[in-house]
């Protein structure tokens, strides 16, 4: 099996998060909007630390309230301490096909185990959105990569993420050519193993890396 290295780079970088256009319809969640309540002073920290509008908040409020309608309080003024599972968030209709929905979802998640807060669940979010910056995009995408949490890509990172892509389409033998090889050619250190510079310069040769990376409210 011959992979021209353009093939691997499209292959790693490319893994589509198969959200499909995270489209949130006003007339859906109108109820929400006019009834949640948030604090002026939550509002300006999420509207500083995210890309989002009050009116794209108030949205998100309303997906993440349907989740689970008696977990989640429609008061925001004092912050409540409330955190939705990772089995909830993986199985919105937006991310219960994607191979990497659990990977994506622990990776904003505080404690790494997927459950997030409303804060977090606006976080993920903005960072898919397409307003987020390639190298904030790159931080994440490697974090998801990264299955063993070792800040690095080793080559079992890389199978198990081939794995995903391809559906388990390829052999083990076809699995271990298309990893050594992206390890060979994108390990500027000769470490056999990928660091985030690594990753970072390899998404770099892959342009519709941003327009992959994304979700839209």
């Amino acid at each position: 099996m011959i992979l021209h290295r353009c093939v691997i780079v499209s292959i790693l970088c490319k893994f589509r998060l198969h959200l499909k256009g995270f489209v949130i319809m006003s007339s859906a969640i109108k109820p929400s909007i006019q009834s949640i309540c948030f604090s002026h002073a939550v509002f300006l920290s999420l509207q500083d630390c995210t890309f989002f509008t009050r009116k794209e908040i108030l949205r998100l409020h309303g997906r993440y309230h349907e989740l689970a309608p008696h977990l989640v309080p429609m008061d925001y003024t004092n912050e409540p301490d409330c955190k939705l599972p990772l089995a909830l968030i993986v199985n919105m209709p937006e991310l219960k096909e994607n191979p990497f929905r659990n990977r994506i979802v622990e990776s904003f998640s505080e404690d790494g185990m997927g459950n997030l807060s409303f804060n977090e669940f606006v976080d993920m979010f903005s960072v898919l959105s397409e307003m987020a910056p390639r190298e904030l995009k790159a931080i994440y995408a490697f974090k998801i990569y990264d299955f063993n949490v070792d800040n690095y890509l080793c080559k079992e990172d890389l199978e198990k993420t081939l794995n995903k892509l391809t559906k388990e389409e390829l052999t083990p033998e076809e699995v271990e050519l298309v990893c050594e090889k992206t390890i060979e050619e994108a390990d500027l250190d000769g470490d056999h193993k990928l660091s985030f510079a690594d990753f970072e310069n390899m998404i770099s040769r892959a342009p519709d890396f941003l327009s992959t990376f994304h979700i839209r409210i």
